[in-house]
């Protein structure tokens, strides 16, 4: 056995480890920095395996593409045998299961792409490009904010996606607290999101806050005029 599942046994005896969580309920019931444990395996001298996970984590969140393993060896504690390690999975995961041409019809569409960031102790600010069948050309992260909420201007939201020439765009944010209820800041860029997307040509679909659990939808609860195809 790793050090690093004998670490995560000692700390807390009836935790399961990483290695028996995965095998129990299958990675995609894992979390972010927890897939990373189980890619890296163990710590390093002075650094233990959950350090390295989250700032690896920090550094890949919101990146369209992998970091090169040089970029990914400038962590402390991480080599380039464990650099490229890294990469390489990141990699093999995004060209098998990438997101792209998956086509959304609803918001139970847009929240497997942005729930694996619901475990984040900041709101991520995420917006997913579409093209003009609904079907996804990009999920990025906008903004990171504070504890409770975020900051986020049009032209950041929109910046991407007029590169893109996508068609529609579907904006999205976590709670941390886990409540799906929109505060006023949310009411309020949701409409400033849905005018700046009419004044250029790309409508604004839906706005999604979300958690591990679940989510809220603007369109559904009535308070934006509903976008996607019936």
């Amino acid at each position: 056995m790793s050090e690093a599942y004998e670490t995560t046994k000692l700390s807390d005896p009836k935790r399961p480890t990483v290695r028996e969580r995965l095998a129990q309920v299958g990675p995609a019931a894992v979390s972010d920095a927890d897939l990373l444990v189980a890619v890296i395996g163990s710590g390093r001298k002075g650094r233990d395996v959950r350090t390295l996970a989250r700032e690896v984590l920090e550094l890949v969140d919101g990146r369209v593409a992998p970091p090169a393993p040089d970029r990914l060896s400038q962590i402390i504690g991480v080599g380039g045998a464990l650099a490229c390690r890294i990469s390489a999975s990141l990699e093999l995961g995004r060209r098998l299961y990438g997101h792209r041409e998956r086509r959304v019809a609803g918001p139970k569409d847009v929240w497997p792409l942005v729930a694996h960031w619901a475990d984040r102790r900041q709101e991520r600010f995420v917006c997913v490009s579409l093209n003009g069948a609904h079907e996804v050309l990009a999920v990025r992260l906008v903004s990171i904010g504070l504890v409770n909420r975020t900051i986020v201007h049009p032209r950041e939201v929109f910046a991407d996606a007029v590169a893109e020439r996508a068609c529609a765009i579907v904006v999205a944010h976590n709670h941390p607290s886990g409540r799906l209820e929109p505060s006023p800041e949310d009411i309020d860029i949701t409409r400033r999101l849905r005018s700046s997307g009419e004044t250029i040509g790309i409508p604004l679909l839906d706005h999604i806050i979300f958690s591990a659990t679940g989510f809220y939808s603007f369109v559904e609860s009535g308070l934006l005029e509903p976008g996607f195809e019936a």
